[in-house]
């Protein structure tokens, strides 16, 4: 649980990953898991699409409550949204059904893919940015030979060393801090 009390939504139903699965979605959730409410056109240009466009998503949100309209900022004329999540916890596991396997299949490679745009993005404009930044940013990979539950245990470790930089939980952060994405992946190679 998040110090302002919101919880990550946990999902496990295929109705909803399918709801998730689409990057403009993805995009507006990320936004509203801040925990500041936003108007559909506020986030129209978080997901590159028109206002419109967005009302449409933000509905399908809604409908798979993710996120819920907000108490207006003024006089009532705006509709704001806003998510009681803090983040995605998305997993089934091979003892759920099929239809839950591949909606978490379709959810999972939609947020491959999203974090590989990212990524590419990054390399075309990299010797752009400022020297700094251009030192500072990674990208590895490591084999690794581990048990399952040490494998669990690294897993833990990672996500608890990046906590404490998540945007969602670091209210004040430098005036120099930029957003960063970091990519964790750790699985058995075939």
């Amino acid at each position: 649980m998040g110090d302002d009390g919101r919880r990550q939504a946990r999902v496990r139903d295929a109705a909803t990953m399918r709801a998730l699965a689409h990057p403009a979605r993805i995009a507006v959730l990320d936004r509203l898991f801040s925990g500041e409410p936003a108007t559909a056109t506020e986030l129209a240009l978080v997901c590159g699409l028109s206002p419109s466009a967005t009302s449409y998503h933000l509905r399908a949100l809604a409908k798979a409550g993710l996120i819920e309209e907000a108490p207006s900022r003024g006089d009532g004329r705006e509709r704001l949204w806003r998510s009681q999540h803090r983040g995605l916890e998305v997993a089934t596991g091979p003892e759920r059904g099929a239809a839950e396997q591949a909606a978490d299949r379709e959810l999972a490679g939609m947020f491959l893919d999203v974090e590989d745009a990212r990524a590419r993005t990054w390399l075309a404009r990299r010797d752009e940015e400022p020297y700094e930044w251009y030192l500072a940013s990674v990208s590895a990979g490591v084999n690794l030979v581990v048990t399952a539950d040490e494998l669990r245990e690294l897993n833990e470790r990672v996500l608890d060393l990046l906590e404490p930089y998540s945007r969602r939980t670091r209210p004040n952060p430098p005036a120099e801090a930029r957003a960063v994405d970091v990519t964790y992946r750790a699985f058995p190679r075939v």
